[in-house]
């Protein structure tokens, strides 16, 4: 038998129905991250889902041209993008209506987006939950640093075991290659093989740069151990400044976070499509997926900024779902003022839709139908055995 192609339980391939008990712990969730962003300084935001294509398509956003939606606005006729991503409007409000705010500006946002094609990695979908934090103003190490160590503090909350946050400097590469005069024609082959992490195609193709491609090929693992071998490795001026400031990223991290574990990739550069600094993605023992990503950007008028973003939808898959909370049945007559005190106390506390003349046998077997543990009668609250 196959499936009712117009079934109105049928979905477009990548969109999904979050059902309880999934959707409370994902809500309840992304309220506890938002908690603590907001306890290091960073005020909520909430930019639209979506905006006109010239408007998010530009800047930091114009990466974003092949992963967006477009949708024509009836009333205008201009072109809409639905988000793929939301840094890229906080990058336009930062540039534009927070334009006069004092600096360092720290802002969080939570909310959905849509993408064209998830990742080969991605088990979401196409709409896909961010929530994360962007810190414009500073550019130094330890506002770097800051980001991380507030995501840290967010994870740890979750109780998200076995974190990790794997370092990257996607503008390395590039510069090495741009240093060394390396023909344009002759680097996408060399890009591809380093990010295939192929040891043999980059010795074959790096010609006078195999040794140091092949040293930072090999300097990959815990942040300890692969800094002194990335100092012993000769790199030209840009090259080197990149790699100092991955350095100084780390050490301002462990000032603040000594027991987080960091890795650093040194010749990791895929995906990041707007990002020109430090870069990190989250990782936790036992899952593939990455649980967020981020790094340091331009806004759209230059100024600097950096920030993580987190993928709730993956995040809370990794932990118990919220407990059901207790249900109370609140016969009619019964006292207000009771059930609200149970609301308040975190329970929830159902009103009946029964008439007073059905009686208590209707209001007990009503109150067993929808799960409740307990009823209220009156003033006093019954257990239901």
């Amino acid at each position: 038998m196959t499936e009712d192609p117009y079934s109105p339980a049928l979905l477009p391939t990548g969109f999904v129905d979050l059902l309880p008990p999934e959707a409370r712990t994902e809500a309840e969730g992304v309220a506890a991250l938002v908690r603590v962003f907001a306890s290091y300084g960073y005020d909520h935001v909430r930019p639209p889902l979506m905006e006109f294509e010239e408007t998010l398509l530009s800047g930091s956003g114009l990466s974003l041209a092949d992963q967006s939606f477009r949708v024509m606005d009836p009333e205008t006729r201009r072109m809409m993008v639905l988000r793929p991503d939301i840094t890229p409007q906080i990058a336009r409000m930062a540039a534009t209506r927070l334009q006069r705010l004092p600096r360092p500006l720290r802002l969080s946002y939570a909310g959905s987006c849509v993408v064209v094609l998830p990742s080969a990695a991605d088990e979401s979908g196409r709409q896909i939950m961010q929530a994360g934090i962007e810190l414009i103003g500073p550019d130094s190490p330890q506002a770097d640093a800051e980001v991380i160590c507030v995501a840290a503090e967010a994870l740890q909350q979750l109780d998200i075991p076995g974190v990790s946050f794997d370092l990257t400097m996607p503008s390395l590469i590039p510069a090495l290659l741009e240093e060394a005069a390396v023909p344009e024609a002759e680097r996408p082959a060399l890009m591809r093989a380093l990010d295939r992490k192929d040891a043999a195609a980059v010795s074959a193709l790096g010609g006078r740069l195999s040794e140091i491609l092949t040293a930072l090929l090999q300097a990959a693992g815990p942040a300890d151990r692969v800094l002194p071998l990335l100092a012993r490795v000769s790199l030209p001026a840009r090259a080197r400044a990149a790699l100092q400031r991955l350095t100084e990223v780390v050490a301002a991290i462990k000032a603040q976070s000594p027991d987080l574990r960091l890795t650093i990739d040194p010749v990791e550069f895929r995906g990041w499509k707007y990002h020109t600094g430090v870069c990190v993605t989250v990782f936790a023992q036992g899952c593939s997926e990455e649980l967020g990503r981020g790094g340091r950007y331009l806004c759209n008028d230059d100024e600097p900024a950096c920030g993580l973003t987190f993928r709730p939808d993956v995040l809370f898959r990794l932990v118990p779902n919220v407990p059901v909370m207790q249900r109370v049945y609140v016969a009619p007559g019964a006292s207000t003022d009771v059930a609200d005190a149970l609301r308040g106390r975190g329970v929830a506390a159902i009103n009946s839709l029964c008439a007073p003349a059905e009686g208590e046998v209707v209001y007990y077997a009503e109150a067993r139908r929808l799960g409740c543990s307990h009823i209220l009668l009156d003033a006093s609250c019954i257990e239901l055995v």
